[in-house]
């Protein structure tokens, strides 16, 4: 198909999850010229399996609009769904499917296959080639192409090893042995949705699981304000005090980086809920275990590990994700390489705003500058009301991209810190 050029927006966002849907709303009610790719919660419906529970409680789990109309309260309302804690996957898609309907009427269902520098702001090239002008773009892909797989288990087939991210039900393991790896919420939960739908699960982790606190779920909305705040601050990443530190990324954003890699490791430590305690019962888990090989046997795949070696038809990894922009596959070279990286992941000013100016990532792309909360459905709000504000006040300059930081001062590293930009992931687990 012929490419055709058009100068189409002044912001393009490209995604259509929780932050996406949420930007959009926001820059829409705003009156700036916005559009929105992607298909609606297509990461939640296709790589998250069937029956997977939220984790976070129902105060935080609203996709936010400016005007606080489409919440989970007023989804809740509408169609009879109920209070319902943890929340199924399939609802909250559902829900964000209506939050697409009410809030983006006119949202593009294509994906952005590639991203590249022009002059006036960016390209953006769509499935079929039509080619499209934007002044400004903000990346809020969220985890897609982001999974993580440790060092043993790459280069093996996906008959023999897959990561959950590649599954929307787990049934196809029906009277397999698997084993699942990892320790954290996705790991305790696929193991027993795996043993629910007639696998023979063993969990085998580094470690011990960490429980997070036990949470009474009420069936009937408290509606006072101060109560909907503490719970949603209760539920932000990470253990007490630090998750009401996790849940103002602004102060994160103050902190020095390498404090902020300190905290950070505490509010992403692997955790899974107690709720699931009961779903577990009676199946295996071998903690403390380290995998060095894992490689093809006649049954399916052999691990070998420090306590000896064992047979399963599938390895299932549960082992989370690693964000890196070279993953992302629609970034051009010459306009990746103009980024500002901390082991994969953009380097943030005010308004979310990368190294290339115009160019704005939120979601699991921001944690490393904002912290924990932008890899949760909660930080959704705060990243569109930044961003949102960061393009009106620019708005003011003649190209639309005048910034109120100098550059040069917003992205000098700190003496202490300076190594740590574009440094290149780890490759270890």
């Amino acid at each position: 198909m012929t490419t055709v050029f058009r100068d189409d927006c002044d912001v393009a966002v490209i995604g259509a999850g929780p932050y996406g849907l949420s930007l959009g709303a926001h820059l829409s009610s705003a009156m700036v010229d916005t559009r929105v790719f992607g298909r609606p919660m297509s990461f939640w419906r296709r790589n998250m399996p069937k029956a997977m529970r939220l984790v976070s409680c129902w105060e935080a789990s609203h996709i936010a609009d400016p005007d606080d109309l489409l919440s989970l309260d007023a989804y809740a309302a509408v169609t009879g769904l109920g209070r319902r804690e943890p929340l199924r996957r399939e609802d909250f898609v559902r829900y964000g499917e209506w939050f697409q309907e009410m809030a983006l009427p006119d949202l593009v269902v294509r994906n952005v296959e590639s991203l590249e520098s022009g002059r006036r702001g960016f390209w953006l090239t769509l499935e079929g080639g039509e080619a499209i002008n934007a002044r400004r773009v903000v990346v809020a892909t969220g985890l897609a192409n982001q999974e993580f797989r440790p060092t043993p288990f790459r280069g093996l087939p996906a008959e023999l090893v897959s990561h959950t991210v590649d599954h929307a039900s787990l049934e196809v393991f029906r009277g397999q042995k698997v084993a699942v790896i990892g320790r954290g919420q996705s790991a305790c939960e696929s193991a027993a949705l795996l043993a629910e739908a007639g696998a023979d699960v063993e969990l085998i982790c580094r470690g011990p699981i960490r429980w997070l606190g036990s949470q009474t779920f009420s069936q009937t909305p408290r509606r006072s304000g101060a109560w909907r705040v503490i719970r949603m601050l209760a539920s932000s990443p990470g253990p007490f005090p630090l998750n009401w530190l996790n849940a103002a990324p602004d102060a994160m954003h103050r902190v020095p980086p390498g404090w902020r890699t300190w905290l950070d490791s505490f509010g992403l430590r692997a955790r899974a809920a107690s709720s699931l305690k009961p779903r577990l019962a009676g199946l295996r888990v071998d903690a403390g275990r380290t995998v060095h090989r894992a490689r093809p046997s006649r049954a399916g795949v052999m691990l070998d590990m420090d306590s000896g070696s064992r047979a399963f038809h599938h390895v299932l990894l549960a082992t989370g994700y690693k964000f890196d922009i070279a993953k992302l596959g629609f970034l051009g070279p010459e306009l990746a390489s103009r980024i500002i990286t901390d082991e994969g992941s953009p380097v943030l000013s005010s308004g979310y705003e990368s190294s290339l100016r115009g160019l704005h990532f939120v979601g699991p792309s921001a944690v490393k500058s904002f912290g924990p909360l932008l890899g949760v459905v909660a930080g959704a709000g705060h990243a569109a009301r930044a961003v949102t504000a960061h393009v009106l006040a620019d708005r003011s300059g003649p190209t639309g991209y005048r910034s109120r930081t100098p550059r040069r001062e917003a992205f000098a590293p700190r003496p202490e810190t300076a190594s740590q930009l574009n440094r290149t992931a780890p490759q270890g687990p």
